[in-house]
């Protein structure tokens, strides 16, 4: 496919590409805010200043786009017809950065969370992977390479006979830990209420 606009104004076009404080990376923010968690943005202290970084949990969220980050199997990763040498050049740069900037975080002991631009379409599982960042050690990139993820990750926070049993709510009677929440809950004494002073009368 050939280009549709001249030299210049696609020039113009791409020096107005923000690297930071995009659409996809303030959903993101907001969606982490929203889980309860607490960050920093774009702290340039650490190896490719990670557009989120959750000291906390000792984890860094880059929000990539697909096109320049060329997310595998996504058909917004696709090549420029046009000067296609230079698109290719350029996209293995970005690439090589990536991993390198990613390598040099695991060294430094933080875990690594990738959300792609299109992951962004399917809320609530973008959410249950965010929620595993609480949990979980490890770089996991999206739904596209699940395959490739633990499979930890891919579960959701509650198991499924939970999430289908009614009484879910309730704590349960074969564990432990229900056990004493129930006891707990339900065992714990009324504070009594203070008796009120009657005023006397002049």
């Amino acid at each position: 496919m050939t280009d549709t606009v001249s030299k210049e104004v696609r020039s113009r076009i791409m020096s107005r590409i923000r690297s930071k404080d995009t659409k996809p990376e303030k959903a993101v923010r907001s969606l982490l805010h929203r889980l309860g968690f607490r960050f920093r943005l774009h702290c340039r202290k650490l190896p490719g200043t990670p557009d989120i970084v959750l000291k906390r949990h000792r984890t860094c969220v880059f929000v990539q786009g697909c096109f320049w980050h060329r997310h595998p199997g996504c058909p917004v990763a696709s090549t420029p017809a046009s000067n296609r040498e230079f698109w290719q050049a350029k996209f293995a740069r970005n690439v090589a950065r990536d991993q390198r900037n990613q390598a040099a975080l695991r060294a430094l002991g933080w875990n690594l969370v990738v959300v792609w631009e299109c992951e962004l379409r399917n809320p609530p599982a973008l959410a249950a992977r965010l929620r595993a960042i609480r949990g979980e050690t490890t770089t996991y990139y999206g739904n596209d390479l699940a395959s490739e993820a633990p499979p930890a990750l891919l579960a959701a926070d509650a198991p499924a006979e939970e999430a289908s049993n009614p009484n879910s709510g309730l704590p349960h009677s074969n564990s432990k830990t229900g056990n004493r929440e129930s006891e707990i809950r339900f065992n714990r004494p009324v504070p009594k209420a203070k008796p009120r002073r009657r005023e006397r009368r002049r």
